[in-house]
């Protein structure tokens, strides 16, 4: 009997110590709001939409301590519409994230599957004031590079406020790996009230009977907060095929444009300037400001110019209140358009007001 007490009192130690070093936690947002666009070919566009500021998702993200400062951990993230309920389109069960990997406090962390890419790390987390949300998220003009599948990612630990990552995406077609692949990286600084950051993403357009030269993004991105305003300023060069795609910018996957007149062709040389501030407002509220401009280094000079302003009220630490406006304004039959976090938008102008709570 005495035995049998001992060993069920180790068996009950060792379940609490497993279940000290593992944790589960469900997350999400939910964001859901106005949203009234103008100067499309549809005319004035109403509408409730869904992941305005933020995308909508729910997710599943672990770790467990397995010692000597080694850690394993995943994501499971899907994205769904708050207006209809509905999964995101043409998105699997986790589209958004789903990755499994492994973390040291000394060497790092190794993930592999879906997964954000540096640059969209550098776009949403250095470079933009709206956070890629809202009518003035710098996706209206700038390439996304949003999340690739397939894809190992290396990030090093921090080194007194430096650090880097690297992304292989294997293109997993037939005759040669080249085809599709996609290969990113970055590094920065962040200490202090500096974030600097410089990224660079390269898309192979090579395929079989194909040969293409391949699409290269360059951004080099930095805020600094001077407590009273929080300013903003990023570079980024585009160069080859689909390096600054107008699909998802005024033109539908089925190749229709938003706008009146015939679209230009998508650029093979560009850049982009973004200059912005964040100020806060009393104890809850921030007023966000971008001026983005775009400019077509080909012979089309398909330029456009971007200016908007956007206002974020904290009612808790979980759940905020907005509103933002931006306008586009299309040169030499360029076809942006103003969208938000999850959609692209159908016209040069839009209004949104909504509200956010994270869980």
């Amino acid at each position: 009997m005495k035995k049998t007490l001992i060993t069920l009192a180790v068996l009950a130690a060792a379940t609490g110590v497993a279940q000290a070093q593992s944790s589960v936690v469900i997350y999400g947002t939910v964001d859901a709001g106005f949203v009234s666009e103008r100067g499309g070919k549809a005319g004035s566009v109403n509408k409730l939409d869904s992941g305005v500021a933020s995308a909508s998702r729910l997710g599943f993200k672990g770790t467990e301590d397995l010692g000597s400062g080694l850690s394993a951990l995943f994501v499971l993230e899907a994205g769904f519409g708050v207006d209809n309920g509905a999964q995101g389109k043409d998105e699997g069960l986790f589209g958004r994230q789903s990755y499994v990997g492994l973390s040291s406090k000394t060497s790092g962390t190794l993930t592999l599957g879906r997964q954000y890419t540096p640059w969209y790390n550098t776009l949403s987390k250095v470079a933009d004031p709206f956070a890629v949300g809202y009518a003035g998220s710098a996706k209206n003009l700038f390439p996304a590079n949003t999340r690739t599948s397939n894809t190992v990612l290396y990030t090093s630990p921090n080194f007194n406020g430096f650090d880097a990552d690297v992304a292989y995406t294997f293109g997993e077609k037939a005759e040669s790996n080249k085809y599709g692949r996609q290969i990113g990286a970055s590094a920065g600084y962040s200490n202090g009230p500096l974030n600097a950051r410089l990224a660079y993403n390269n898309t192979s357009n090579d395929d079989i009977g194909v040969q293409a030269a391949s699409a290269r993004n360059w951004l080099a991105a930095a805020n600094y907060d001077f407590a009273v305003v929080k300013a903003y300023v990023a570079y980024g060069a585009n160069k080859g095929l689909k390096s600054a795609q107008l699909n998802n910018k005024g033109v539908d996957a089925n190749g229709n444009n938003y706008y009146n007149y015939a679209p230009a062709a998508a650029s093979t040389d560009s850049n982009n300037i973004l200059v912005g501030a964040t100020v806060p407002v009393g104890p809850a509220g921030t007023v966000m400001a971008s001026f983005i401009r775009t400019n077509d280094k080909t012979a089309a000079n398909a330029d456009a110019d971007q200016w908007a302003v956007g206002y974020s009220y904290a009612l808790s630490k979980r759940t905020s209140t907005y509103a933002s406006y931006a306008k586009i304004k299309n040169k030499n039959n360029a076809t942006y358009t103003v969208g938000n976090n999850s959609n692209v938008g159908s016209g040069d102008k839009a209004f949104n007001v909504g509200v956010r709570h994270s869980f």
